[in-house]
């Protein structure tokens, strides 16, 4: 990220924020957004955003391939909570500090509770916000062929979460507009869903253009009944098998 003035005379600027809501820690990723426009109706007076990215750890991802039937261990479960949970502390840090600077801040969780998911959620699987779509807003990654998030940096080995803002705190990067996976299709064809059609995405390219998001849910939930004793929407094969691994530091 780009040094950014100190915020309202508070002394810090975003960056620091960010910093400090993280710990400085090497595994976390984050990036400003101009999201004019691009909003739903219901975060009416956010304007921008602050993505916040958090690693997967490799050996528990790796893990998921093991064996003849690759799918979700009880590993992958486990570190995908904490993941959650870790990032939902950061980005409300975040919110906060800005709330404190007097700049309007809202923390986006980064996935929606169980006891949330409305009618709207169930019949489309889309949420209020991507996070992905800050991401790529950010400069921070694309979006790959089975509708992950493949960051530049740690490649689809990562969890997101937003802040979003009234106003800039950040001097955003240019927006990635078009997919970096190039002819490779290993998502594709090792999905045990059948999800992807093989198609890059573009901002042009809507989401069901080239993934089936139902069929995805479906097979996480046959797997996760199978495996881990319990229906839940997780899988992991494709953010194992993408080649893509990015920079573990710097």
């Amino acid at each position: 990220m780009m040094p950014t003035p100190s915020i309202h005379g508070c002394g810090m600027g975003a960056e620091d924020i960010v910093k400090s809501a993280t710990g400085g820690a090497g595994d976390f990723i984050a990036g400003f957004a101009d999201l004019r426009g691009l909003l739903h109706e219901s975060f009416r007076g956010y304007g921008y955003g602050i993505l916040v990215g958090k690693r997967l750890d490799d050996r528990v991802i790796d893990s998921i391939l093991d064996g003849e039937s690759p799918g979700p261990t009880a590993c992958y479960e486990a570190l995908y909570r904490e993941t959650n949970a870790a990032l939902s502390a950061a980005v409300h840090r975040i919110a906060d500090s800005l709330g404190s600077s007097g700049i309007a801040a809202l923390a986006v969780e980064p996935t929606i509770p169980d006891g949330s998911i409305d009618a709207e959620y169930r019949n489309t699987l889309r949420t209020k916000l991507s996070h992905k779509m800050v991401g790529t807003r950010a400069g921070l990654g694309w979006i790959g062929k089975t509708a992950l998030f493949v960051s530049e940096r740690f490649g689809p080995r990562v969890r997101l979460a937003t802040v979003l803002t009234d106003s800039p705190v950040g001097k955003a990067a240019a927006p990635i507009d078009e997919s970096g996976c190039g002819s490779c299709s290993l998502c594709v064809t090792r999905c045990p869903a059948g999800a992807a059609t093989g198609e890059s995405w573009t901002i042009r390219t809507d989401r069901d253009e080239f993934f089936d998001p139902f069929k995805c849910r479906e097979t996480c939930l046959e797997l996760s009944a199978a495996r881990l004793n319990k229906r839940i929407s997780i899988c992991g094969v494709c953010v194992a098998v993408c080649p893509v691994r990015g920079r573990t530091a710097g």
